[in-house]
């Protein structure tokens, strides 16, 4: 009974728990490191989105003999280019933007609020199964604002927070593009046998999940931000680059991030011109279809492999357990903790068939 898999899982299981009961007990002695570990990660983790993104660059360069010091220069300048036309060209439209959208914000809320009370009027001269689904409607969008406004505040916490620690991130990018080759083995060289080979494989597996999340996650978002500004600005929707570029970063979240950016795209537009509202359905609708249908496919392939059910839970466990932050890491996390899983159990399947040829 020992050698049962079942047997030898439910030990595991029985383990990891009484490990994480006395560890809840004792965490106080963690404290320090937490801290430590608290203002280490969010510098860290730009760092490496930063490094995903530009090691491409990085890589086709030294393909054509530039030293790492000049590719590493190279790519500094390169960011600090697009950082200038950034603030140089998109910065006062952007800033006009929200200066009117916050002089406007009254007008808008008024707008809203008698939208609201009109529907609500008219619901007692509907069915009674219409009048069921709009408070079903009203209760569930209340709930989803209540938790998208936790959400945004959390994510300006920790925004304004980085800001603070922004003069790690250079760090961690430059020494990321500088010895990127020699995390992985620093690592596995602690181990011989088959156990390195193990780690080895993992750690590659993990290092291609990250790069192909990250870097078909930000294509995807950039090119679906410029589809929805060309389409809003044709429509002559307000706010259009404001909203496009509020697109381009909730669209690095799978599947709810494109219908998060769709809220105040309709919200503008009803606010506009209903009939605007339509059009802004309509170009939401054929963007996501591209995307669905040309850009992941093309750009993403099948390397995640993840069932969209699959993303949608894990996206709202990690909403309601880590706010915002949660949300934008879930899905990298969940394709990480996958790829080692699977080498667990294709070493497993090894040893096991190995076991039964040896009998």
């Amino acid at each position: 009974m020992l050698k049962k898999l079942w047997f030898q899982v439910g030990v595991g299981i029985l383990l990891s728990l009484l490990i994480i009961k006395y560890f809840v007990s004792i965490i106080w002695v963690f404290d320090p490191l937490v801290i430590i570990a608290k203002v280490i990660f969010i510098p860290l983790l730009l760092g490496g989105v930063l490094y995903y993104i530009t090691e491409p660059l990085q890589r086709v360069l030294e393909k054509k003999n530039v030293p790492r010091w000049g590719s590493i220069l190279a790519i500094l300048l390169s960011l600090i280019g697009v950082a200038w036309i950034f603030v140089a060209i998109i910065g006062p439209p952007v800033t006009d933007q929200v200066n009117n959208l916050v002089e406007n914000a009254p007008r808008i809320a008024k707008e809203i609020n008698l939208l609201k009370d009109t529907v609500l009027q008219e619901k007692e001269n509907l069915p009674e199964e219409f009048q069921k689904s709009i408070d079903s409607a009203a209760n569930s969008l209340q709930s989803i604002a209540v938790l998208f406004g936790k959400w945004i505040i959390q994510f300006l916490q920790s925004f304004f927070q980085a800001m603070f620690l922004l003069v790690l991130v250079p760090f961690f990018f430059i020494f990321m593009l500088k010895d990127h080759e020699k995390l992985s083995p620093f690592i596995y060289n602690f181990f011989t046998g088959t156990r390195r080979e193990w780690i080895k494989k993992t750690l590659g597996d993990i290092d291609s999940v990250l790069r192909s999340y990250i870097q078909g996650q930000f294509l995807i978002s950039a090119i679906l931000a410029m589809l929805l500004l060309i389409g809003y600005s044709i429509i002559g929707l307000e706010y259009a680059l404001l909203l496009a570029i509020f697109a381009l970063f909730m669209n690095l979240i799978p599947f709810i991030g494109p219908w998060i950016a769709f809220i105040p795209a309709l919200i503008i537009a009803f606010v506009q011109d209903p009939k605007l509202a339509i059009w802004v359905g309509l170009i939401t609708l054929a963007a996501q279809q591209i995307d669905s249908n040309i850009i992941t496919p093309n750009v993403m392939g099948k390397t995640l492999d993840i069932h969209p059910l699959t993303v949608i839970t894990v996206i709202l466990a990690a909403g309601n357990i880590a706010g915002f932050l949660g949300i934008i890491i879930a899905i990298p996390t969940y394709a990480v903790s996958k790829a080692v899983v699977k080498n667990i159990y294709a070493t497993r399947k090894q040893i096991s068939e190995a076991a039964t040829k040896s009998v």
